[in-house]
């Protein structure tokens, strides 16, 4: 059976960025990552253990007026030549927008494109390989991975075994 979703407790902030350390593993050769959830829900710091997974020890911050904000890591890290991009599209106005900012050229399909409030890019983003939300509840929040591609069916098969 392939798995096609995946419903997971996160504790507290180091269980957001552990599972978000795994999914940039399952993830490493790129694809398209959606996250949702409410203001403040986690959405960036998991995004943090995406990146921590490539080798980033700095600090995440959320791209909401840049609307992206790309990483590359070099030879000498672990992600070597892998590009991800961290996008946050809350402030977009119109999605039109993303098209003036060159959109397309992102989603190369070699680069990890994280994107944030996916709902405003509606038209003009590409399918997601995983939809990611999160909710809090009790002291903690729930995460539920949905796989929209084969290669997201994988890396849940992945996350699932692995987690």
């Amino acid at each position: 059976m392939t798995q096609t979703q995946l419903s997971l407790f996160l504790h507290d902030e180091a269980a957001t960025v552990a599972v978000g350390q795994k999914l940039g593993t399952v993830m490493a050769e790129g694809g398209v990552i959606f996250l949702t959830g409410t203001l403040g829900a986690g959405k960036t710091t998991l995004t943090r253990g995406v990146l921590k997974s490539f080798g980033h020890t700095g600090a995440v911050k959320s791209p909401t007026y840049t609307l992206v904000e790309p990483y590359d890591f070099s030879a000498d890290q672990q992600g070597a030549g892998q590009k991800v991009y961290h996008f946050d599209l809350y402030r977009l106005a119109d999605p039109e927008e993303l098209e003036y900012m060159g959109i397309r050229e992102y989603f190369d399909g070699r680069a990890l494109c994280i994107v944030e409030w996916p709902n405003k890019g509606e038209g003009f983003l590409p399918v997601a390989d995983i939809t990611l939300s999160l909710s809090p509840k009790n002291e903690g929040r729930t995460l539920e991975l949905h796989a929209g591609s084969a290669k997201g069916h994988a890396a849940l098969k992945k996350l699932n075994v692995s987690g």
